[in-house]
């Protein structure tokens, strides 16, 4: 292993699958791409293909891939293993639960890795944490969710011990997510200066529950006729969901974006952003519609409560409520000046709350504490002797919430 010296850069490995356009995923990116280089060797191993992401991250970070053949592809730990080694890696972020996680941990540990971090970013299915990840609590010195309610999700539900759970809140680039010119995603789609735009960002799986969101747009717009609805994402379900908007009557209301690059321009160009999930942690695509001056409509899921503040940054329903998202969703439409209100809130929320800069600064925080603390005990122990991180860092311990143990 690399010299135990405080001052160098520390070799930080994130594992994950792959990496798709999703916000999970992005996060990712803007954190490798966000921490001080000056401190920090970020590396990406996807255990599978990279995606379009980890194709993007190859020009400028070590990206490994492809090291995971199938389900039951038990030599994955001796590959790991051996990459660790050579990599003489400082720490291991596994970011999500499934293989990845188990895996990831198991090879950290037997490379002898200083430090073993597991990131979620969900609270349940297709995401859950399971048995046999539960079994290596034992080797992993954090687990980091992305909001308070996550961070207790992760205390009472998973039944990690809470000294070692961390809350560090998602973040986004509000100088890249912000209000402005609104007409391009018009232009492109051939609608008018005055139609109204409802969207929702979301990978098209199962759990992202897109067939509400349809079934609301077709009472939508028989309501507000100048109403249009953008799907930005593409995942399994998209046939399936265009299907379903053709049997609706929604065909010419209805555009399907697929994953697109401009994303920030086309938040910018809604009235309305929704979130239609079954579960969730912290939505990112909450976080960039709030940035870019953008109220929300979501289902009142996992962390969502933290960000859609009803009457302050949009409006919640109950999970699988269709009427309540088209009651919602009506309201805001047919209201400007209330939907400039929470948008204009929502953005100085994410100013104070959800930075990227926050973001960034509590993983660093956290990855240079741990290190001091397993790599130079003695010097670790010494009074102002242990890194900090920036100052905007967010670290939080959850410390009121409770463990529930039994």
């Amino acid at each position: 292993m690399k010299s135990s010296s405080p001052d160098r850069r520390l070799t930080v490995m994130f594992l994950t699958t792959s990496m798709p356009v999703g916000g999970a995923e992005t996060l990712l990116v803007n954190l490798v791409r966000g921490m001080d280089h000056t401190r920090f060797s970020p590396e990406i191993v996807c255990l599978k293909e990279p995606g379009p992401l980890g194709e993007l991250l190859a020009a400028e970070f070590p990206v490994h891939s492809h090291l995971l053949t199938s389900k039951f592809d038990v030599r994955v730990l001796f590959r790991l293993w051996k990459l660790m080694r050579s990599r003489q890696v400082d720490a291991v972020v596994t970011v999500g639960a499934g293989d990845k996680m188990f895996w990831g941990r198991l090879a950290a540990k037997l490379a002898k890795a200083p430090v073993i971090i597991s990131a979620l970013h969900s609270t349940g299915w297709p995401d859950s944490v399971g048995r046999l990840n539960r079994l290596l609590t034992p080797l992993t010195d954090a687990f980091i969710g992305v909001a308070d309610a996550h961070a207790e999700h992760l205390i009472e539900q998973e039944r990690f011990p809470r000294g070692k759970v961390h809350a560090i809140y998602n973040g986004v680039d509000t100088d890249q997510f912000k209000p402005g010119d609104d007409q391009p995603i018009r232009q492109e789609l051939g609608l008018p200066v005055d139609a109204m735009l409802v969207g929702i960002l979301a990978a098209l799986r199962p759990e992202k529950n897109h067939e509400l969101f349809l079934e609301g747009a077709a009472e939508i717009a028989a309501e507000i006729p100048a109403a249009h609805f953008v799907i930005i994402g593409d995942g399994p379900c998209r046939a399936d969901l265009e299907q379903k908007a053709q049997e609706l009557g929604l065909s010419d209301r209805v555009h399907f974006l697929g994953s697109r690059a401009d994303v920030p321009a086309i938040l910018r160009s809604l009235d309305l952003l929704a979130l239609t999930s079954h579960n969730e942690a912290s939505p990112v695509s909450i976080l960039e519609a709030l940035s870019s001056g953008v109220p929300v409509v979501a289902s009142e899921v996992g962390s969502v409560p933290e960000t859609v503040i009803p009457g302050e940054t949009g409006l919640l329903f109950q999970a699988g409520d269709t009427a309540g998202f088209t009651t919602a969703a009506i309201q805001l439409l047919q209201d400007g000046p209330l939907r400039t209100q929470f948008g204009t809130k929502g953005r100085q929320r994410v100013l104070e709350q959800w930075s990227l800069q926050a973001m960034v600064g509590g993983y660093q925080s956290l990855i240079e504490r741990l290190h001091g603390e397993k790599s130079h005990p003695v010097w670790a122990a010494i009074p102002g002797n242990l890194p900090t991180g920036r100052p905007n860092a967010t670290l939080r311990l959850a410390p009121s919430l409770e463990t529930k143990l039994q």
